[in-house]
C-alpha cells in the first residue's frame, strides 16, 4: 500500500505501524519529532500500536533550536 510521508510516496506493507514506518525510512532518533496522520497528531506512546492505512498522509515535524 502507498502512504505519503512529508509529500514523498512510500510503498509499505499493510498493517505497518508508525514506529515501523520510522524504521523503514531510517529515522533512527525519535527525540524532538511529532507525527501527524491525516492532520491528526498521534501521541508518541501510540506509535507502536497505530497502524497506517492505504493513502494515509503522514507529516513528520522536527523541533529545532534557534532564535
Amino acid at each position: 500500500m502507498d502512504v505519503l510521508v512529508n509529500n514523498k510516496l512510500y510503498a509499505v506493507q499493510q498493517g505497518t505501524t508508525i514506529a515501523a514506518l520510522l524504521q523503514f525510512i531510517q529515522l533512527t532518533t525519535h527525540k524532538g519529532i511529532a507525527i501527524a496522520v491525516n492532520n491528526q497528531v498521534i501521541p508518541k506512546n501510540s506509535w507502536n500500536d497505530q497502524s497506517l492505512c492505504a493513502d494515509d498522509s503522514v507529516t513528520i515535524i522536527r523541533a529545532t533550536q534557534g532564535g
